[in-house]
C-alpha cells in the first residue's frame, strides 16, 4: 500500500475533506516552498492541483520559483473558479476586527475550559 501526504493524496482530498467533512470551499495547498514535500516546486504544485487542490501556494516570493508553479497550475476555472469568487465575497463582507471583544470571549472560553 503506498502512501501519501493529505496535500497530494486525491483519496484524503475528494473522500475526506469534499465528501466526509462537506468543505466545497476554496482548498489551497501548503505552502510548496517549504520543501515539505519530495520532488521540484513544480512537481509539488503539479501532485497537489492533481490530488484536487484548487490553488497551489509558493509563498517565498523567489521569481524561479513562482515561474515553475505557473509552467504547470492551470488556469483557474470551473468549481476552483467558483470557490475562489465564493471566497473573494465572503472576504468583501468582513466585519471590523474588535480586539478588546476577542480578548473577552477568548477568557470567557478559557475560563469555562478550567
Amino acid at each position: 500500500m503506498r502512501t501519501h501526504p493529505a496535500s497530494i493524496s486525491k483519496r484524503v482530498i475528494e473522500e475526506v475533506i469534499r465528501s466526509d467533512i462537506g468543505f466545497d470551499g476554496l482548498l489551497m495547498s501548503d505552502d510548496l516552498a517549504m520543501q515539505a514535500l519530495s520532488g521540484s516546486v513544480a512537481e509539488r504544485a503539479a501532485a497537489v492541483i492533481a490530488a484536487g487542490c484548487d490553488v497551489a501556494l509558493a509563498c517565498n516570493g523567489g521569481l524561479e520559483e513562482t515561474e515553475a508553479v505557473a509552467s504547470v497550475a492551470p488556469k483557474l476555472a470551473g468549481r476552483g473558479l467558483l470557490r475562489f469568487e465564493r471566497a473573494r465575497a465572503v472576504l468583501a463582507q468582513q466585519q471590523p476586527f474588535e480586539i478588546a471583544e476577542a480578548e473577552a470571549c477568548l477568557a470567557e472560553v478559557l475560563h469555562l475550559a478550567a
